[in-house]
């Protein structure tokens, strides 16, 4: 691959209750596909608990939040007319004048 690319797009959705989230996570695809998972049904007591926990955790407002995250990943076969890019330190202006910020090196921590 040639000028690989990963970017992340996060979405934040409010439900009603719990139901309606369990059916959008069914729906994607997103329940356990592990083949050595337990058959059995979560207990109701376990089940309350759970959800008692989700909502004082994730609750907004009697709705529940839950964030879901698209990782795109992109690149392309390599060609010669393809943009190539620059070495290492051949840039002509500072990242950090660009952004008006600070420039912190590597093995600076922040304080």
């Amino acid at each position: 691959m040639a000028l690989p690319v990963a970017d992340v797009e996060r979405l934040m959705v409010h439900y009603g209750d719990f139901s309606a989230l369990a059916r959008d996570l069914r729906a994607h695809g997103f329940t356990n596909v592990l083949a050595q998972r337990s058959r059995k049904p979560l207990r109701r007591d376990t089940l309350a608990a759970t959800l008692a926990h989700y909502a004082a955790a994730h609750g907004v407002e009697n709705r529940l939040a839950a964030t879901f995250e698209t990782i795109f990943l992109t690149g392309w076969a390599p060609h010669a007319s393809q943009q190539q890019p620059l070495k290492p330190g051949s840039a002509k202006t500072r990242l950090a004048d660009v952004l008006g910020t600070e420039e912190i090196s590597a093995g600076e921590k922040p304080a």
